[in-house]
């Protein structure tokens, strides 16, 4: 698998990160028990099984051009499926304009995973995984009211065979700022 990722500005990456600390501390399943160096907060705008030949070079290309882009998150919801529990992203015009790109670049990916495709897209960081029958409502009280905004300031890929992430822009950020 191989994803095309956004990366979160230094204070949303703060923000996401004190709320997977309180979801945590609160004993609720939370995305701070992910302790692999490449857990970190992002949103996803594709997943696929393989990149076609000059895709990662176009992809990058087209990040650079793209980004920063301004980013307000939204209420926390828990999404079907795997049951995560996320804070939803509001999809600004650029921000559906990238998402729209990256996919006509990968066009001719082998298995892109639906879930990510144009039209079935949720745009989220997620908070914790397998969320299913955990306290929603104290969630959201432990997690915070507040909706921070920040900017997606570089683009990654993910490897899930190997583990390993490849920055797809001149400039990624550390985790944590």
């Amino acid at each position: 698998m191989r994803t095309v990722e956004l990366l979160c500005s230094p204070e949303l990456d703060a923000a996401v990160r004190a709320a997977w600390s309180r979801l945590a501390a609160a004993g609720l399943p939370s995305l701070a028990r992910n302790t692999h160096p490449t857990n970190r907060p992002h949103l996803t705008l594709a997943s696929v099984d393989d990149f076609p030949p000059g895709a990662e070079q176009r992809l990058a290309d087209l990040c650079d051009a793209a980004l920063p882009l301004p980013v307000r998150l939204d209420r926390l919801a828990v999404l079907d499926g795997s049951a995560p529990l996320v804070w939803l992203v509001r999809p600004t015009p650029q921000l559906v304009a990238l998402h729209g790109a990256v996919w006509d670049v990968l066009t001719e990916a082998s298995g892109p995973h639906p879930w990510h495709l144009p039209g079935r897209w949720v745009p989220h960081l997620s908070l914790a995984l397998r969320f299913r029958g955990a306290d929603r409502r104290r969630a959201r009280a432990v997690a915070g009211a507040d909706r921070p905004g920040g900017e997606f300031v570089a683009a990654r890929s993910y490897d899930g065979d190997t583990r390993t992430v490849t920055e797809l822009t001149a400039t990624c950020p550390r985790p944590g700022g």
